[in-house]
């Protein structure tokens, strides 16, 4: 049996492009900032390569300091523009 359940989306996620900037800095740094506020990479991502052009960014709409990282084809699997 499974822990995992599967839900649907309910809300309207925030999200921006990873720019050249911000590989540039991860290169630097070993990390995403962007103005101050750290943007979480999981450990996966960072095997596949990630921070890349494609990738993007999310945040938490209630609570703009949480930021993540979506890899380009988990983004163009589960989102479409408004």
């Amino acid at each position: 049996m499974s822990e995992f359940t599967k839900y649907r989306r309910t809300h309207i996620a925030e999200m921006r492009p990873v720019t050249g900037g911000d590989i540039a800095w991860f290169q630097t740094y070993g990390e995403m900032e962007r103005e101050k506020i750290k943007i979480s990479i999981s450990s996966e991502d960072l095997k596949n390569g990630s921070p890349k052009i494609g990738d993007m960014i999310a945040r938490n709409p209630k609570n703009h300091n949480d930021q993540w990282l979506v890899a380009e084809q988990y983004f163009k699997d589960n989102f479409e523009p408004l």
